[in-house]
Parts: C-alpha cells; structure tokens; sequence
C-alpha cells in the first residue's frame, strides 16, 4: 500500500473519530492491516497521530476530520472521506516537532532512577526491540547511547541518534521517559556538540588526562613527580590521605599508605581538574541538577584499585562536582560481545568494596562498561549493588541485526563475514579484543541453516562486534542490511527482546 491508501484505510475505518480509551483497547497488537503501528495510536487536539508503513518506510501519518493535520509537519497531505491527512517522512525536522507535541519522546535526566540499562544502537533501528523486552521490567532505559567513536564509524550525527531514537519511541508508545547518552566523551567540543543534539547524559571518559601508567612507577620517580604538584594538592594529599585509615562501614577499611597517597595524586590529579571544569561547563549549559554525569575511569589496562577509587571520589567532592554514576576499570576483562574472563570471586571481593566507597560517598550508581553479554558476573552485580547500577551495553544489538542476517538472508551474512575478516586488522587497532580465529568455521563451508549458530560463538562475535564500521562503509551491504532490518522487523524486535530479557534476568531486576 501506499500512505495515501493508508490513510483511506484508516479513514474509513474511523480511526480519526476514536476516542483514546478506545484506541488504547488495539494496544498491544504491534501492527494494524501491515500498515500501522498500534501503540503510536494517539489522538492530540483533534488530530490522530499513528506510525505507518509501507514495503519499503515508514512515515508518521496524521490524520483529522476538523482541521489541516499537524502545521509543524512537513509531508506529503491530502484528504479523503472527509478528512485530511499528512504523511510526515522521519526527517530531523519533524522529530522536532514530534518532541514539541509529545514531550515523552524527548530524553530527559534519569538521576532519580535506581536501575538504568544503557542501550547502543548503532543503526538507529533496535529501540523497539530494547523497549519491548525493558518494559516489562522495573528499570529505566537509555535508549540513545553513542561515542565518537561510533559515530564516526557509522557516518552518523548525536542528531540522528536522537531522532532515531524519538520515532521509535513514539512507534511503541513508550511514555515512561528514557536517557540519551553521549557515551565516552572527552573534549568540552564533543560535549558540546552532544548537548546541543539533546544528550541528557554526558559519560565523560577521562583516559587521555589520567597517568595510569604511574601505578608501575618505583616510589622514588612517584616522589619525583608529586613534587612537581601544586602545593595546595600536597597539602592535602598528605594531610588528609597519607597514612590515613577511612572506614567504609560493614567491618571494612582502607588504608593510603603515604607513598600510595602520592601515587593517587599523581595518576589522577590533572584527570579530577578537568572533570571539574567539565562539570562547570554542564552547570552552565544546562543548570545544576539537568544532567547526568557518568565519570569513566575504565579505558586503561591497569584494574581501579578500590584505595584509588576511594581517593578518586573524595577529591571530585572536595572539588564540589557531582556525579550520577563512575564506571571503575575492574579486575579481569570484559572483552566486546563475550562474557567475563577473570577470577570471579576476585571480581565478587572487589567489586562489593567498589560498591560500599560508592555507598558512602553519596549513593551513586556503579557503571559496568562492556557490560553486554557478562553473563558469568550478571548476579553478583545484581546482588551486591542491590539494584542501584547503571549497565551499558553497545555492539551486542549489532550483533542481533547481525544474527538476523545470518537467519534471513544468508548470502548477505556470508559476505559481511568476508568484509569483517579482511578489515579486522584495521578494527583491532581500535578495539582491544583476543578472539581464536582458527575456532570461525569458513561460512561458505556451511549450510545456510547453521550460519545463525555463528553468533553463538565468541571468536566470531567478536570479530563481527568490531568489525561493524567497515561493514557499514560497504553501501550495497548497508542498504541490503537496512532494508532486511525494514522487512523482517519483527524477527529484529523478537531476537532484541530475547537478548535483552537474558540480560535482565541475569541482572535480577525485578519484573513490574
């Protein structure tokens, strides 16, 4: 069908005369005659507001039987049956003006929720997969989550993640209020520039202005380079931390002996001064108490030790910045798209320290980073924050559109496969990542029914997860990509839904 006889379709069956409560009552029925989505049923000032589809896109299709439908949409307009309708194409323009009408299709802070989940969506199309399966759990989701990196990669804007985002919404009739992340950012001009684009969360990744590399340092270059510190820094290092004892409650303590204290000061004083001037910036552009700051500490190979967290937080206080959420770099690894590798019970020690600093020094969330797919650790988290955490999860919805492929269009996923081994090379040097390739059976060599099993296996997942940049630069395979994802949006939306409710599960989040 065309929109116009979408339109005819819903005009003669007097859905532009339905009251709410009776639209409410086909909620729950994902499509409507193949055309219409049921949740994005709404009726607004006279007008019926309602995502529709062809075979090949989608538009948001108002209707009214009063008035010219919607003056802050642009679209293709015309009438029938005694009313007029508009198909509004999913333009930034009319994501505006979406937001303008329903405000709960714009981001917003989500500092009063106890439980977030963080979902990247690098193609803008797996939102109503992650809203179908997050739902129906008692968590708040960040639908709109993008680095640089990622954006880079995908040729894509914070501007397009938000409107993505915004349709989706709107498509599943999601009212509960979601986040938008600027994910791992580290100039004030990126922070910038995702702030103007309706970011509510800034993570801010401070990996370039820590001195990690001082936790190997002989305490004599340690005392070397603290003397190079400002003297008010010195000051308090050694009077506030240096072979000082801080209890933590429940039996625990830390102790800095003085040479660590120095150490601390060292790796992260340069790190906490500019998270300070980040959060001055914020303040400024969006007033104390209208954003949500997430300090990441994560992207360097040494472990946080708890001690440093500790002394990490104390001195963000002291500078009066605060924070929603801090991601530590944690014991073992968490490689993209497998599960944990590492001494579980060594990860369950420390994280419970990591969580009781986080406890004591103003309840923030702890963030698990590359949290998508840690099944092995997923209780522990779950148990010993007690449901206050922020999970962030980025390629493992990739990786279902990715599935999809290898279940529905089989030649399609042999030669992203193809394109993902050639360019490996390129992506490990952006990607830390120690997959087994000899374990990645050649997908030529199988029938196209076992290719979906592909994804079940760590070696390729993880090659496929990283890979995804240069898949996208290919743009046939896009295109055939984003037009299976248009076609089998179902099959998308149930592998999402399974995916996600395993990582709920696992988390132990309560069901509503």
């Amino acid at each position: 069908m065309t929109f116009e006889q979408i339109a005819t379709l819903a005009i003669t069956q007097k859905l532009h005369l339905a009251t709410q409560d009776q639209l409410n009552n086909l909620k729950g029925v994902h499509l409507l005659h193949n055309a219409l989505y049921a949740d994005s049923l709404f009726i607004q000032d006279g007008v019926l507001f309602v995502m529709a589809r062809t075979e090949t896109e989608k538009r948001l299709l108002l209707i009214s039987a009063t008035r010219e439908p919607g003056s802050a949409f642009t679209g293709q307009a015309g009438s029938t049956g005694g009313a007029s309708w508009k198909a509004c194409p999913l333009s930034a323009e009319n994501a505006d003006a979406l937001r303008h009408a329903f405000p709960w299709t714009a981001p917003r802070s989500l500092h009063d929720r106890r439980t977030t989940f963080g979902c990247g969506d690098r193609l803008g199309r797996a939102t109503a997969g992650h809203i179908r399966a997050l739902r129906r759990y008692q968590v708040a989701p960040v639908l709109a989550q993008q680095s640089m990196r990622e954006l880079k990669l995908t040729n894509r804007t914070y501007r397009n993640v938000i409107d993505d985002t915004s349709f989706l919404v709107f498509q599943c009739g999601y009212t509960e209020g979601f986040g938008a992340d600027g994910d791992h950012l580290k100039t004030i001009p990126d922070i910038e520039a995702a702030l103007a684009a309706g970011m509510t969360m800034i993570t801010l990744d401070l990996s370039e202005v820590m001195r990690p590399q001082a936790a190997a340092f002989p305490d004599a270059q340690i005392d070397s380079e603290y003397a190079t510190l400002a003297s008010d820094v010195r000051l308090t290092v050694d009077t506030v931390y240096a072979d000082k004892t801080v209890d933590l409650g429940s039996g625990e303590k830390l102790t800095f002996p003085r040479a660590e204290a120095r150490r601390c000061a060292v790796m992260y004083t340069t790190a906490l001064d500019f998270a300070k001037q980040v959060y001055d910036f914020l303040v400024t552009q969006k007033g104390a108490g209208h954003f949500d700051l997430e300090i990441s500490i994560d992207e360097t190979t040494t472990p946080t030790l708890p001690s440093h967290h500790l002394f990490f937080i104390r001195e963000l206080i002291r500078r009066q910045v605060r924070i929603v959420s801090m991601a530590p770099r944690f014991i073992g690894e968490f490689q993209k798209g497998i599960d944990y590798i590492g001494d579980i019970a060594e990860f369950r020690r420390q994280f419970t320290t990591h969580c009781r600093i986080a406890k004591a020094y103003g309840d923030y969330k702890i963030s698990v980073h590359s949290g998508s797919d840690k099944f092995s650790i997923f209780p522990i988290v779950g148990e010993v924050t007690g449901g206050r955490f922020h999970e962030k999860t980025a390629g493992t919805s990739w990786l279902e559109a990715v599935r999809l492929a290898a279940q529905e269009a089989p030649g399609l996923y042999r030669r992203m496969h193809d394109v993902a081994l050639k360019r490996l090379p390129d992506a490990l040097k952006l990607y830390h990542i120690t997959p087994d390739l000899t374990s990645i059976p050649d997908p030529r060599s199988l029938p196209d029914a076992a290719l979906p099993k592909l994804m079940d296996l760590n070696a390729a997942r993880q090659v496929l997860h990283v890979t995804y940049g240069f898949i996208l630069e290919n743009q046939t395979l896009k295109a055939e990509l984003f037009a299976l994802l248009h076609t089998a949006e179902e099959a998308h939306n149930m592998l999402l839904d399974r995916h996600f409710t395993r990582h709920l599960e696992g988390l132990g989040i309560p069901k509503k």
